[in-house]
């Protein structure tokens, strides 16, 4: 029996300290999911200022999660009696989930979906580069380098919403081949773009633009340069300048080409009204987009300023041989109170995430002018184009809790100008009987102030994972 037993125990042993083997064993000689043999290392979680990441011990892979959460309230008041109602509401304005991974040294991919509102719409999705210094070389879905506003990610925004002119003329995220230099006093970017990808309705307007009217899709060049004459950690001064050459795309609409639109909301989201707005603009060959910014930080201070500007070109069976010119400009400046100091990310051209100035965080007081001008009427005649222009006044109190939370306070009072009537749907005044009216021909002068203008407040909770 003790033999017995001696025997039951032994193979017992012999069975835990084959298996120990086999398991290092197995590490060693580790496959994936389809039968290819993979090198094993240990990956390590740590807590970044509540990012959740792992990485390597030799720090040659790197993976994370980026995510945020931001919903916002809005409330519009003081418009003219005769105008189209304005409803007030709340969104979440943002709900995103990214993927991180620096593969390699010099392979990083990323995936970035955005999730508001129960729709799904792609944002960032590439493949880049990164082995030589200071250089970066990506294909795929990601915004080019154009405007210092429109790359600032929308977590560090002084106000909740970019200015007019930004989301008019600014190229957004976009199908491309992008390449860009980053050294402390100069950065230079250059993109390829094709097709903007947001969500399924873009790509149908591509894919049956293709299939049922053979229409090529388009390509835009863009370049741009930043000189940084000053750049340390606390204060530095950025000039830049960028040119876009724009040609028609197909994800707009279905078996229409060759043209061109300009519209942007009054800087808030939530009211979905575009007063300011071009229409499509037929027959074009091309744009021609510029802008010319500038930008420093200095401590808690923060300042902005930038002009884009438009030029639209017509094919010659048009006849018009001069080229239609939209434009606009904002200038935006805050300042953290409680002792914080704002941030420049040198690899971006682009403000950071403000370091705070107390333990529980800092109170950043934003002050903000911007214009927008849709209207090319003078010796037009027929061919005038009347879009419609804005200007808007803007404060703001941005709470940062810690360093992940954020609650913004904004207010903003817009006014629009008689032709902007949102492509002819909107009220813009009345006319001689009294009677509100679309038609800006129509409307009497000092009758009832022509053109929209009305106060918003609004609000924004954010916390970024």
């Amino acid at each position: 029996m003790k033999k017995l037993s001696f025997m039951i125990l032994a193979l017992f042993w012999g069975t835990i300290a084959f298996a120990q083997a086999d398991q290092v064993s197995s590490e060693k000689k580790a496959v994936d999911q389809y039968g290819n043999k993979v090198e094993v290392q240990d990956v390590f979680a740590s807590d970044r200022d509540g990012i959740l990441v792992f990485e390597s011990k030799n720090k040659d892979y790197k993976f994370w999660f980026d995510s945020r959460v931001q919903v916002d309230f809005a409330n519009y008041f003081g418009e003219q009696k005769w105008a189209d109602n304005i409803g007030d509401g709340a969104s979440l304005r943002r709900a995103r989930f990214a993927v991180k991974a620096q593969i390699t040294p010099q392979w990083y991919g990323e995936v970035d979906m955005e999730l508001a509102n129960g729709s799904f719409e792609l944002k960032d999705a590439v493949v880049r580069y990164t082995g030589l210094k200071n250089w970066q070389f990506t294909v795929g879905n990601m915004k080019p380098d154009f405007s210092i506003s429109r790359n600032t990610s929308s977590r560090y925004l002084e106000f909740m919403e970019r200015p007019m002119v930004v989301n008019a003329f600014a190229p957004s995220r976009h199908l491309g081949i992008f390449a860009k230099y980053a050294g402390k006093y100069f950065f230079a970017g250059a993109s390829i773009l094709f097709q903007e990808i947001e969500g399924q309705e873009t790509r149908d307007f591509v894919e049956k633009n293709n299939k049922d009217y053979g229409m090529d899709e388009g390509v835009s060049y863009v370049g741009k340069l930043v000189v940084r004459p000053i750049n340390e950690l606390d204060y530095g001064i950025h000039i830049g300048g960028a040119l876009m050459f724009d040609t028609p795309k197909t994800s707009d609409e279905t078996g229409v080409y060759s043209t061109t639109r300009f519209s942007t909301r009054n800087s808030t989201n939530i009211n979905r009204k575009k007063y300011v707005d071009t229409d499509d603009i037929k027959n074009i060959d091309h744009d021609l987009i510029g802008t010319v910014e500038l930008a420093g930080h200095y401590n808690g201070l923060r300042v902005e300023t930038a002009w884009i500007s438009d030029w639209t070109y017509m094919k010659k069976i048009t006849n018009i041989t001069k080229p239609y010119h939209f434009y606009g400009w904002y200038i935006e400046g805050g300042y953290l109170l409680f002792g914080g100091k704002q941030t420049y990310d040198n690899g971006g051209a682009k403000f950071n995430r403000a370091r705070n100035g107390r333990k529980w965080g800092d109170v950043e007081l934003s002050l903000k002018y911007e214009f927008i001008d849709l209207n090319d009427y003078e010796g037009r005649g027929v061919d005038a184009i009347y879009g419609g222009a804005a200007d808007l006044f803007g404060a703001a109190l941005n709470f940062y809790l810690g360093k992940n939370v954020k609650i913004a306070l904004n207010y903003q009072y817009v006014n629009n100008d008689r032709y902007a009537n949102g492509k002819g749907k909107l009220y813009v005044g009345l006319d001689a009987n009294g009677l509100p009216t679309k038609d800006y021909t129509q409307v009497v002068a000092g009758a009832g102030d022509a053109g929209v203008n009305y106060h918003m407040l609004s609000g924004r909770f954010q916390i970024a994972f």
